[in-house]
């Protein structure tokens, strides 16, 4: 095996599982590997609603590394078949050149595909604690609502008293426990005093 076969080698590598992971993530789908063994999922939900938030996209992702691959085999093969170059040269030039390659696909991956404004945070959606506002009584022992901010939007959720007792209107309230859709509040003056 010479040097340009490596090469083409590297690109036909790197350019296929390219194409495979671009294929796949079209579908909506991504592989993972559980030990040693490879499992493909299909879904229609994308990569992030599955995995949840990341940091950002990594430098050694599939995606670099088949750019690299690509990048560095092409480089490769294109100067050792058709230049006079020393190989050390065209190694150096191939690397350089792959380097190029999978940092301009990080860069697009980076900073055009992931935004860190639509990657979901478990913490930002977490309502306990949140301040709100009665809007409609909370009847003692009855279900009232009452309207809070939450990721900058105003919401709205039934809600009930977690003493029991009454809630007026326009009293400021703290949401201690939330299930099934239902706010369990407490007035957050009383909450205040207890402390």
């Amino acid at each position: 095996m010479t040097w340009s076969d490596l090469y083409l080698v590297c690109f036909l590598f790197g350019f296929a599982l390219s194409l495979v992971s671009w294929v796949f993530g079209l579908m909506g789908g991504h592989l993972h590997f559980h030990g040693a063994h490879p499992h493909l999922h299909l879904s229609s939900r994308g990569h992030h609603a599955i995995h949840g938030a990341t940091s950002g996209p990594s430098p050694f992702s599939l995606s670099t590394v088949t750019a690299f691959l690509a990048w560095f085999g092409g480089a490769g093969y294109l100067l050792s078949h058709y230049a006079a170059i020393w190989p050390i040269a065209v190694l150096l030039s191939a690397v350089a050149t792959g380097y190029i390659g999978a940092a301009i696909v990080f860069w697009f991956l980076s900073h055009v595909l992931w935004s860190e404004r639509e990657n979901l945070k478990s913490a930002d959606y977490d309502l306990v604690g949140v301040l709100g506002t009665v809007t409609s009584p909370i009847a003692a022992g009855g279900t009232g609502e009452i309207l809070f901010l939450q990721a900058g939007a105003r919401r709205v959720a039934g809600a009930r008293s977690i003493t029991g007792a009454p809630i007026d209107r326009n009293i400021e309230v703290v949401i201690t426990r939330y299930e099934n859709g239902l706010a369990y509040v407490r007035a957050w003056d009383e909450l205040a005093a207890d402390r």
